[in-house]
């Protein structure tokens, strides 16, 4: 099996590669039409990826059957061009979650004690107690927390430990969750907005959170609140928090942004990081050497079920629901041109098999095959297999509700 490691990937990641008979093709500063040359070149089995954007292009270059996101998110790949070419799109959830609560709250303690404009005046020269010694504490303040996933949770512990409540919002969010969790529930993430002293934002990107966080929100926000987004810039409305920032007291700490380069250096051409009450770092949420180790193996262990088992672990694109409506339940000998016989039926009925699987019985005698169609067969169709295939023991068609 080839890989092509198209980013920066750890040491340990591609020993481990190696290690299970892998051949890798290790090229971290492609991207855009030079990563597609180099699939068309290299002709890999494997693509991996961490902030490098997959384009349909690309997934038509060469015979890519997995793509990898070394990282949590998948934004950055063209998902639905991946699925109708049947490419397995996976991630590494929750393996960068302790690195990127850990910014967070780098950046709240930034904003509270101006760490930024301390380093600045220094630099030049200047000494400002009298002015850097104003600063609100972060202790009994409340922080707000919106997207309860394992970064959200993260924070909780982090703001245990600073003496902090925590309110949050979350979809998934129960209240004998909050309670579990020793946290306060609300309903709306404009409830957060107008409870909390420091904002901080952990959703996933998607058709329903893009810019979900704008106007209405940054208006019902306290006056002399932060905002800390360090998961994705198109979950804010920026042009919003550009104008929130504007007004008295309310100050970002932002590790994403709407529009940021596609490789590891590049020039920062957007407006927001000219503003005067924002602290900015460059994407680097899940950049230290703990978070970077654990997603290389956990990208390691992926390949690896994929090639050993054909099987891939936090597949993101498989179908929830398919078009099945019937499910044909075929009790058999295991033997050959059985099922073949069945698909054979189907097939003249022009009826579609969604999902199917056969589990074979202890001595490989017998075989239960489970079939999920998208119409059922004909009672003639059914009761000619009955009769025609005695390797058939039972046919049954089941209503998928």
């Amino acid at each position: 099996m080839l890989v092509l490691l198209a980013d920066k990937f750890e040491q340990s990641g591609r020993d481990g590669l190696l290690a299970m008979g892998c051949e890798i093709s290790f090229q971290p500063d492609l991207k855009d039409d030079a990563l597609t040359d180099a699939i068309r070149k290299v002709q890999p089995d494997v693509l991996v990826v961490r902030g490098t954007k997959v384009t349909e292009a690309m997934l038509d270059a060469g015979p890519v059957k997995l793509v990898v996101r070394a990282g949590a998110g998948y934004n950055t790949i063209d998902v639905a061009a991946a699925s109708k070419r049947g490419i397995y799109v996976s991630n590494c959830p929750g393996k960068n979650s302790i690195a990127v609560a850990e910014l967070a709250f780098a950046l709240i303690l930034a904003l509270d004690r101006r760490i930024v404009d301390n380093v600045i005046a220094l630099r030049r020269g200047e000494w400002n107690k009298k002015e850097f010694s104003k600063a609100r504490g972060l202790y009994g303040r409340t922080l707000g927390l919106i997207g309860l996933g394992k970064i959200g949770q993260e924070m909780i512990p982090r703001a245990r430990a600073f003496g902090m409540p925590v309110v949050a919002w979350s979809r998934s969010l129960t209240p004998d969750a909050a309670a579990a969790l020793g946290i306060e529930r609300k309903a709306t993430p404009r409830e957060i907005a107008g409870a909390a002293d420091i904002v901080s934002v952990h959703l996933a990107l998607n058709t329903d959170t893009r810019s979900s966080i704008g106007a209405d929100f940054f208006n019902a926000m306290r006056e002399g609140a932060y905002f800390i987004n360090t998961a994705r810039g198109e979950v804010v409305d920026q042009a919003a928090l550009t104008d929130a920032m504007k007004t008295p007291g309310i100050r970002a700490g932002l590790d994403v942004y709407a529009g940021e380069p596609t490789s590891g250096t590049g020039e920062f051409k957007d407006e927001i990081g000219k503003e005067e009450n924002l602290y900015g770092t460059h994407h680097i949420g899940a950049s230290t050497d703990q978070a970077q180790e654990a997603i290389a193996a956990e990208t390691v262990r992926i390949i690896r079920q994929f090639k050993e088992t054909g099987r891939v672990p936090n597949v993101i694109n498989l179908a929830r629901q398919t078009p099945a409506t019937h499910r044909l339940v075929v009790r058999h000998h295991d033997r050959p041109g059985v099922l073949a016989s069945v698909l054979d039926a189907i097939k003249a009925e022009h009826i579609n098999v969604q999902e199917m699987e056969n589990i074979v019985f202890e001595g490989a005698s017998a075989a239960v095959a489970r079939i999920n169609l998208d119409n059922a067969p004909s009672p003639v169709t059914l009761n000619r297999l009955r009769s025609e295939n005695a390797d058939i023991i039972e046919l049954n068609v089941l209503e998928i509700s």
